[in-house]
């Protein structure tokens, strides 16, 4: 494979999943170690991605408020946009961080009346600027790679909540292995928020349906609500409207 070929898997990857790790690419490129160093010290000298112990992740995490590139932006202002449609005056609502978690914070009505608890230091001030609803940043260590709270004080305020609604971003969403994620920490407070909720919405671009990280964050049988940006009846939907509302 062509180094050029092999940037432009790295920086797919990338832009999918916001992180990737060395040993990961290793084994999709079916190349060394040393190689996989040497292509992502390049991509960081030019400005595609920043390097993280143990891989890289997307500028758009990095650099989050200057927002130089958004992966697939359009799509998720699209499923962001249906997915703003299930708050109702109110409720409480949970939510994960990533950048359609953004695009949804920039979107919460004005004048909403109720709850809105977030893991995401970002997300908590998107919607601060944007509405007057209550938000409440569930504090604790931030992650490097995914600008969210995480670790045990996360997990302990999450475990008094009962939300009415929670959103999460997919890493990955299958009908087989449900939604999932990479990181252990991240997984571990998506499944403290999917558990402190009484329904959950996945929020999904096209391209993450039927792909699988390593970690199980629920079963689909635990999703209520599936929003991408697709219609409710495309086909590739079909398997998954046994177990989830599609939007």
């Amino acid at each position: 494979m062509l180094q050029e070929e092999r940037h432009q898997i790295i920086i797919h990857q990338i832009n999918l999943h916001q992180k990737v790790t060395t040993a990961g690419l290793c084994k999709t490129l079916r190349v060394s170690l040393d190689t996989v160093r040497r292509d992502l010290n390049e991509l960081e000298a030019g400005g595609k991605i920043v390097k993280v112990h143990g891989g890289a992740i997307s500028r758009s995490f990095h650099i989050p408020f200057q927002q130089p590139e958004v992966y697939a932006r359009e799509e998720k202002k699209e499923i962001a946009g249906k997915a703003v449609q299930l708050i109702k005056d109110g409720m409480v609502i949970l939510s994960a961080g990533g950048t359609i978690m953004l695009e949804l914070a920039r979107m919460i009505p004005k004048n909403l009346k109720g709850i809105f608890f977030t893991v995401s230091p970002l997300v908590a001030l998107e919607i601060a600027q944007q509405s007057t609803v209550q938000v409440i940043l569930l504090g604790g260590p931030v992650s490097h790679d995914s600008y969210i709270c995480v670790g045990a004080p996360v997990a302990s305020q999450l475990a008094e909540i009962k939300a009415d609604l929670c959103f999460i971003g997919a890493n990955g969403f299958s009908v087989k292995e449900g939604l999932t994620d990479q990181d252990w920490e991240v997984v571990q407070i998506k499944k403290a928020i999917v558990k402190s909720s009484l329904k959950t919405a996945v929020l999904s671009i096209e391209e993450k349906l039927e792909t699988a990280q390593k970690l199980q964050v629920c079963p689909l049988q635990s999703v209520d609500y599936l929003i991408s940006s697709l219609k409710p009846g495309d086909k590739k939907l079909a398997r998954y409207s046994r177990y989830a509302r599609i939007l």
